[in-house]
């Protein structure tokens, strides 16, 4: 299913010139294969890119990720990434898409893929040993070909060759490591057998490289597991971006970032949220770094058309995108939260602003609200501006009964009708698995000043939107 739709104009907040348009969505089917080699028996092959976005202006080709697989953690599969490219017009539409590439990532031995299976359940066997076990999430793609890969079980960074094999892990500061109550490191179980560092699955769940090359940024999905009221991570805003040196791999600091209060999303909702759904419910799924030394970071609710609601029947929420200044805001790597839904006294976060109301955007459009936008990067040149791509993950269409069994979810779309199927099994006729949603932005007028800065040189040559292109290969040399 394909859609493209007219432009609708969101005027940034505060700034009266500056637009970010909606101008297409693209619908991946789900039942799509990948290009992988791996078995077609379930899961080994189907197709899943949207845990997050990376555009390579090099080749005008995208790559996204899967995370761990379908499941949850109990369906082996080997996480990949894939290379792809957008039939997007110059008026910012978008026809279609083509694979290229699926790489796998493996271990150092170059042979062993790396599992999506939780570490118990991997050949480890072991809470305490991450091994294996990876849930990739937050994505950069290097000049060289490498490229950087985030995780939740761990949470890690690691650095992979062109062809997917494991190159290095960096450094996973101390306060992030999930704990019990002696200590033991748990890379399984939640609260309250883990009483410090990340929340399950809530690792790191974005992760993006400094223009000058020099760092790299990974986001935690939600606050730590202790860092609330209660000794509760759920009950509170405040999760924690880390920045790493580039060349070593070590952590440098740690930086505040807040989510938007509980109080003001549930003025936007008809189904409130509770307290314990801050930390929970609400959190973040991506952060990119623009020359000009702020990021965009997406902020989203777990509402919206997915697994758990295949018929979008739910009331969304939030699915946001803010622009975030590091500067001014205090290193707390060396200062905890425990105990505590406010910040400590002296601790300033990051400061942020709303860029892009992504929900507001689609909702005036008619477009179907993925529950997991995922993914967000700039692509090619459109006619008046630059795109702006963000992109869903369907969670391959798989959920589970409480009893852990796990089933295809099939649906006739929107406000239609849902079955849950035997995984592989085929969807009833006029059911579908749900697709992964690619939404595409045009970025003008001041909005795009911001995000690609203009040499006062080139202003002297380049009139009006003349320079857009210029600016853009500058950037994309930069961020590559």
């Amino acid at each position: 299913m394909l859609r493209t739709l007219f432009p609708v104009a969101l005027l940034l907040a505060g700034t009266a010139n500056a637009t970010v348009d909606f101008t297409g969505s693209l619908a991946i089917d789900g039942g799509a294969t990948d290009l992988s080699g791996i078995s077609a028996a379930f899961g080994g092959n189907r197709l899943s890119l949207g845990s997050d976005l990376f555009y390579d202006k090099s080749s005008n080709t995208f790559w996204g990720n899967t995370d761990r697989g379908p499941g949850g953690g109990v369906i082996d599969f080997a996480p990949r990434v894939h290379q792809f490219s957008l039939d997007i017009s110059n008026t910012g539409s978008v026809g279609g898409y083509t694979l290229l590439k699926t790489v796998v990532f493996k271990q150092a031995d170059g042979v062993t893929p790396f599992t999506g299976l939780n570490p118990v359940l991997a050949p480890q066997g072991n809470k305490s040993v991450l091994g294996g076990s990876f849930d990739p999430e937050g994505f950069h793609r290097l000049a060289n070909g490498n490229m950087l890969v985030s995780d939740e079980y761990g949470p890690s960074v690691y650095e992979f060759d062109s062809e997917g094999v494991l190159v290095r892990a960096f450094e996973v500061p101390a306060n992030l490591i999930p704990r019990e109550a002696d200590s033991t490191v748990n890379y399984v179980d939640g609260r309250p057998t883990i009483t410090t560092g990340r929340q399950d699955n809530r690792g790191f769940e974005g992760l993006t490289v400094s223009a000058d090359g020099t760092k790299v940024y990974a986001i935690m999905q939600d606050p730590l597991v202790n860092e609330g009221r209660g000794g509760q991570g759920r009950r509170s805003r405040n999760l924690r971006i880390v920045e790493y040196d580039f060349a070593t791999g070590q952590q440098t600091a740690q930086f505040a970032y807040q989510l938007e209060s509980i109080d003001t999303i549930n003025e936007r909702t008809t189904t409130a949220f509770t307290e314990n759904q801050q930390g929970r419910s609400i959190g973040v799924s991506s952060i990119t770094a623009l020359p000009n030394g702020k990021f965009l970071i997406i902020e989203r609710d777990n509402r919206g058309f997915g697994v758990d609601d295949p018929n979008a029947e739910a009331s969304v929420s939030t699915k946001r995108v803010y622009l975030v200044s590091l500067a001014g805001a205090t290193d707390v790597k060396d200062i905890s939260f425990a105990g505590s839904s406010n910040l400590p006294a002296g601790v300033v976060p990051v400061a942020k602003s709303l860029y892009l109301d992504v929900l507001q955007a689609l909702t005036d459009a008619g477009v179907p609200v993925g529950e997991k936008l995922e993914g967000l990067s700039f692509g090619p040149q459109i006619d008046g501006g630059l795109s702006l791509v963000l992109i869903t993950d369907n969670d391959f269409s798989v959920t589970q009964n409480g009893a852990g069994a796990q089933f295809d979810v099939c649906t006739s779309g929107v406000g239609g009708i849902t079955s849950q199927v035997d995984l592989g099994a085929g969807c009833p006729n006029g059911q579908s698995l749900l697709p992964t949603y690619a939404y595409v932005f045009k970025v003008s007028g001041d909005s795009l000043a911001a995000v690609v800065p203009e040499p006062a040189t080139w202003g002297l040559m380049i009139a009006g939107f003349g320079l857009i292109g210029a600016s853009l290969r500058r950037r994309r040399a930069q961020l590559a």
